[in-house]
């Protein structure tokens, strides 16, 4: 997604939520929620659009392009920079802690001066809360909760802001004359869901050049230091991005020390030492004589160790060494198996592009088969009902002959309701090509009840996936408590798949489940869960989660033919 496109989307939720905080019309918030979401998601750069064009856009009108035509012209949006005058920043932050809405925030601020998340959780311990209106002993537990939530993930980013940090750093460096490799390394480069720092890596003949472009970039709000081989910035988002340079000769040797982890680094270094060897970023060397002996190449490295290439998604020191040294480590799935997308949205629900856009879209992505599976009605603010649904239908069975390559299936995405039960009878069931379900509500039923509402979905024999099976979002919502094995077990005696739903705040089914699940004979499906055409390419987040979860393609259901797939449609 371009970024000018994200950076007018977070402003234009900022304005929303500053209007909510405060006292602003609710049907203005929803209008500027509705047109960020829009802006967010639409396909092309925003920059080359003309004001029509920009009307053009779902969800904005005259007064929300003004404003983008404003920030494009200025830099500035000057009706948000009027509301920021009358919000202080600690307020803000403080609606970004889950279950605390603009409203109470404001409460809070005005009753009690209370302006950071600091304050309120010292507030709440010490007592202060009670007593004021709409804040019981269950809120400020609910708030507590919010705020170890925060805690965890600290300054921590989605792996997408991440990436795209990275790669944008690595487009500049690797344009400047003398730069021979870069890329980004450490925890992005083993797809860890979250990320605390980017970190990259280059060779030169001319450090300094790189070291220049690097500090002036556009995304350098702050230089943190520079030097001749290493430099750190921070961008404007607050997100640290570290540059190293080395030697092209010690290449291999640095991007297998530099990605990680660091148990993994201390496992391979352990048989090095074994070996007589000391193994660094410099390179593999002879402990007696001092003699380089490999370095250039990652590969040559993990050779002259006795072990294969060991791919940086299964570099944690969870047994992938020792899979390595038994020959057992796993042909992982790729993005290039990956033959078709079984979860996605449109404009019908919850997503900003119409059906034809995300199925052009899926078609140039050149798969052969695409499931649109909008929300069904118990999700009520969605609003689907079956007319909608058959309606729907009728357009997807109309564009399958403008796509004579891309096989198109019409589904579902049903909720699984508090005692396992879902969205619509059988007999409507049966008339969609795939049928997914997932947990949307009653986060917290007891371990027990939460266990027997996902198997008594599974054993529906109409629900052939389980959606982002844990309800997690990353950040700000915990996982469900339940049993998984007995899930796992459940999912492999009715034939059913779990989803790792690539959403970058999702990635669940996490990697750990992913690998533990396999144990038990457990299918996959690994579904972007699209709500707009850039969206689609989240895929690449999810297969990384499959990866750290030891998952090789064959079972994986999005990465077999379509006759095998619709056989497995079709079972139950």
């Amino acid at each position: 997604m371009d970024r000018i496109n994200d950076e007018v989307a977070a402003l234009l939720q900022e304005y929303a939520d500053l209007i909510a905080i405060t006292g602003g019309d609710a049907f203005k918030v929803r209008v500027y929620e509705k047109a960020a979401r829009s802006v967010g998601g639409y396909a092309q750069d925003i920059t080359r659009l003309d004001a029509a064009g920009l009307r053009h856009i779902p969800n904005v009108g005259t007064s929300i392009a003004g404003k983008i035509e404003e920030f494009r012209q200025t830099g500035v949006i000057h009706q948000l920079e009027e509301l920021r005058v009358k919000v202080p920043a600690g307020v803000r932050r403080l609606t970004t802690i889950p279950s605390l809405g603009p409203k109470k925030a404001m409460v809070l601020y005005g009753e009690l001066g209370i302006g950071s998340v600091e304050a309120l959780e010292e507030a709440i311990r010490a007592g202060n809360l009670h007593g004021l209106h709409g804040f019981g002993a269950k809120t400020e537990e609910n708030l507590l909760h919010g705020i170890e939530l925060m805690n965890k993930t600290g300054r921590r980013v989605h792996i997408d802001v991440a990436m795209g940090v990275a790669e944008q750093v690595v487009a500049e460096l690797s344009a400047v004359g003398g730069c021979r490799r870069c890329s980004f390394v450490g925890s992005l480069r083993r797809m860890k869901d979250t990320i605390g720092d980017v970190d990259v890596l280059a060779t030169s003949g001319d450090s300094a050049a790189l070291m220049a472009a690097f500090t002036g970039s556009s995304l350098a709000a702050e230089v943190i230091a520079s030097g001749g081989t290493k430099s750190s910035i921070r961008t404007p988002a607050g997100l640290q991005v570290d540059l190293r340079v080395v030697h092209q000769d010690s290449w291999g040797a640095a991007l297998q020390y530099f990605t990680g982890s660091k148990p993994h680094n201390i496992h391979t270094r352990e048989i090095a030492l074994h070996q007589k060897l000391k193994l660094s970023e410099y390179g593999l060397f002879d402990v007696e004589t001092g003699e380089r002996i490999v370095s250039a190449d990652e590969g040559e490295v993990y050779g002259r160790l006795g072990l294969p290439w060991i791919p940086p998604t299964l570099r944690e020191d969870s047994g992938e060494i020792e899979a390595a040294l038994r020959g057992e480590l796993p042909v992982l799935v790729s993005e290039a198996d990956i033959r078709g997308d079984l979860h996605t949205h449109t404009d019908l629900t919850d997503g900003v592009a119409p059906l034809e856009e995300m199925v052009a879209a899926a078609a140039k992505r050149g798969y052969g088969y695409y499931a649109v599976t909008d929300h069904a009605p118990n999700l009520y603010m969605q609003r689907m009902t079956r007319e909608k649904a058959l309606a729907q239908r009728e357009r997807v069975r109309r564009l399958a002959a403008d796509y004579p390559e891309l096989r198109l299936l019409h589904g579902t995405e049903l909720n699984i309701d508090p005692e396992g039960d879902v969205d619509w009878p059988a007999e409507f069931l049966a008339e969609f090509d795939l049928c997914l379900a997932a947990v949307h509500s009653h986060f917290g039923q007891p371990r027990a009840e939460m266990t027997r509402r996902i198997v008594r979905a599974c054993e529906n024999p109409y629900v052939k996936i389980i959606g982002h099976p844990t309800a997690r979002i990353i950040g700000s919502r915990e996982p469900v408590d339940a049993d998984w094995d007995e899930v796992f077990r459940a999912c492999a005696r009715t034939g059913t798949a779990l989803e790792i739903d690539a959403f970058p705040d999702r990635l669940d089914l996490p990697a750990g489940l992913v690998r533990r699940a396999l144990d038990f004979g457990v299918l996959f499906a690994i579904g972007s869960d699209a709500h707009a055409v850039p969206h689609l390419g989240n895929m690449r987040y999810g297969v990384g989660t499959a990866q750290r979860g030891w998952l090789a393609a064959g079972r994986v259901i999005n990465t077999w033919p379509i006759d095998r797939l619709l056989e497995f449609l079709r079972s139950g």
